[in-house]
């Protein structure tokens, strides 16, 4: 088996070259689906593996945790000619391989603190098998000290190797951004951090086959850790200020999405959202880091309360579009298109809304209807079924069946008259209006007498 640790330009340089290497993923979610698909494309065989048997036995059908058609197509293509297999063991495919990429990151418990136990659990399993001479990514996103002081760490008590003179050992987070059109590493900086410069060397020749593009590099490891968490930060405080923006524009009689139009915000993205899972995770690291260090960072913790009171305001929202069609939202029948993924704000609006009393119904295409549990009762296998008699279309986010929607086919099956609730500015309130449904939406100051 080839080292990477001390990979040469030329070994790499082609497909065919490239070939030769396998690379393993360790966690099959957003994160873990844009490595493998990366790798895949730049010629490396690739064995996704996850603990999370339903997810496994998605992805090897070529279906992803996330609605994107690109990604989807290219992971049946590569399944299909075997450049890339889906296993829910651990060991045997790290002993396979010269690459071991982990995207687990720290779990948000019921108190909002971060559970590392997971990660560092898949680190024991991974040490245990790790061969000598490979290069370890971990591609997830990490609390300050997390990487040296448990990732390293665990490896090198697990498996009797010393980093640096055995295996690599790097940092290289990835963003997952689940409203852009497509999500792919390619449109990404990738940067990359190491504790040692024989890691770092290697990590950075592998990387940039990816994007075929320059990997920044930062020499110390916690500034890495740290930039990240800051990126988020200043994305979610971004998130809070539009989301608080948006609120205003609906009381103020102004479409908040014209605005956007003559507003300079130079490329970074200013769109409302009520997904309150978006950035959650790292922003609940950096207050857990920051408590650890006595410091109170007040501005985070305003906008992820903001942020999370999102899904408040979409029950609103729908109370307010029903009450236009006459309706209370009590014993209403609410039909949800979202994602069905556990502790997302669509499972939390769904809940909301039956503990006041509405009869919900829930569509995502990108899920089966015994995947999870504890909204299973709720799924349905189709977009007539869900809105089927219903008073109330409540729209979550940007799922390419959900741009679709033909208005006059759900407007025959649907108790009028009936409204459409759209959280994510995807359709004109005018156009919806025509087709006969009363509109209401994150953002649109429109609709309301």
């Amino acid at each position: 088996m080839p080292a990477i640790l001390h990979l040469k330009t030329e070994e790499i340089d082609t497909k065919e070259k490239r070939g030769k290497y396998t690379v393993c993923v360790v966690g099959c979610e957003e994160k873990g689906v844009l490595y493998s698909t990366a790798f895949a494309e730049a010629g490396f065989r690739v064995i996704c593996t996850d603990s999370d048997q339903t997810l496994v036995k998605c992805l090897s059908k070529g279906k992803p945790v996330f609605s994107d058609r690109e990604i989807e197509f290219k992971l049946k293509s590569f399944l299909r000619r075997g450049r890339l297999s889906v296993t829910s063991e651990i060991q045997k495919p790290v002993s396979q391989s010269d690459i071991v990429v982990m995207t687990l990151s720290a779990k948000i418990d019921g108190k909002k603190q971060p559970d590392n136990s997971e990660a560092e659990n898949t680190c024991k399993q991974v040490g245990k098998a790790l061969n000598r001479g490979a290069l370890f990514i971990y591609g997830g996103t990490a609390g300050l000290g997390f990487t040296e002081g448990v990732v390293k760490e665990t490896l090198e008590n697990t498996s009797g190797l010393r980093m640096g003179k055995d295996f690599g050992l790097v940092y290289a987070p990835i963003q997952f951004f689940s409203r852009q059109p497509s999500a792919s590493i390619i449109n990404q900086e990738l940067k990359v951090a190491a504790l040692d410069e024989a890691s770092l060397a290697s990590a950075v020749k592998v990387l940039g086959v990816l994007t075929g593009k320059d990997v920044k590099q930062i020499s110390d490891v916690k500034t890495a850790e740290a930039s990240w968490l800051f990126t988020i930060a200043k994305q979610d405080a971004n998130l809070a200020l539009a989301n608080e923006l948006a609120v205003f524009c609906e009381n103020a009689g102004i479409d908040y999405f014209e605005t956007l139009r003559f507003i300079d915000i130079n490329g970074s993205s200013f769109s409302p959202t009520v997904e309150t899972e978006v950035n959650r995770n790292e922003t609940y690291l950096l207050l857990e880091t920051a408590e650890n260090l006595n410091v109170k960072l007040r501005l985070p913790m305003l906008a992820r309360k903001i942020n999370e009171d999102m899904v408040r305001h979409a029950i609103n929202l729908t109370k307010d579009a029903l009450r236009s069609c006459g309706k209370t939202l009590r014993r209403a029948r609410v039909a949800v298109f979202g994602t069905a993924k556990p502790k997302t704000a669509t499972t939390i609006f769904v809940k909301m809304l039956e503990k006041r009393g509405a009869k919900a119904t829930l569509y995502d295409p990108s899920l089966s209807k015994n995947e999870f549990s504890d909204i299973a009762r709720l799924l349905k296998r189709s977009i007539k079924e869900t809105v089927e008699g219903a008073d109330c279309i409540v729209i979550l986010n940007e799922q390419d069946k959900f741009k679709r929607l033909n208005l006059k086919k759900l407007k025959a099956v649907m108790k009028m008259p009936a409204a459409i609730v759209d959280l994510t500015g995807m359709f004109e309130p005018e156009k919806v209006e025509l087709k006969g449904f009363n509109y209401r939406g994150l953002g649109r100051g429109v609709g309301k007498e």
